[in-house]
């Protein structure tokens, strides 16, 4: 299988169960699933998982890793690999800015909120991404820089999703 995400929009009806399931959705039922900033919303075809990749303005960013794109959101129900979904993310979002920042990209994740592994973020280690420390809150924060990134790979139309 060669890229299983398709472009959505932060507004997607097919992606808000997903995003309300998410432990850092903020008001359950909002019909907007993304904070303020450019983004890339990505959906599978089936709806079973979603992806987002921020890139919000550095001066109004309150974390250290300010200037880098941020996975807000990544909820997995379907069969497939979590990590090969977050390569093939990553690698859409190359695909759409091309120009990756200096801080690469990072994801911030809630170990008491997710299912108890060896490890928090087992799946973002998998895709290649490290441990870059904690937010003041104690979020792990996990970082791809470009060196280790995949090469770019566009997602699916987005008006494919219109037929659905």
């Amino acid at each position: 299988m060669t890229q299983p995400w398709y472009v959505s929009n932060r507004a997607d009806v097919r992606a808000l169960p997903l995003a309300d399931a998410h432990y850092n959705r903020q008001k359950v039922g909002s019909p907007q699933f993304v904070p303020p900033s450019k983004c890339l919303v990505l959906l599978t075809e089936t709806a079973d998982a979603v992806w987002t990749t921020t890139w919000p303005i550095a001066a109004y960013t309150k974390h250290r890793w300010a200037g880098a794109w941020v996975n807000s959101l990544f909820r997995n129900e379907s069969p497939l690999l979590s990590s090969w979904l977050i390569t093939k993310a990553v690698a859409a979002t190359r695909a759409k800015w091309p120009i990756v920042p200096a801080l690469g990209i990072v994801s911030f994740v809630d170990a008491s909120q997710v299912r108890h592994k060896r490890d928090p973020g087992r799946c973002y280690r998998k895709a290649g991404w490290r441990f870059a420390g904690y937010t003041e809150g104690g979020l792990h924060c996990f970082q791809q820089l470009a060196p280790d990134m995949p090469a770019p790979d566009a997602a699916g139309d987005s008006q494919l999703s219109l037929l659905v």
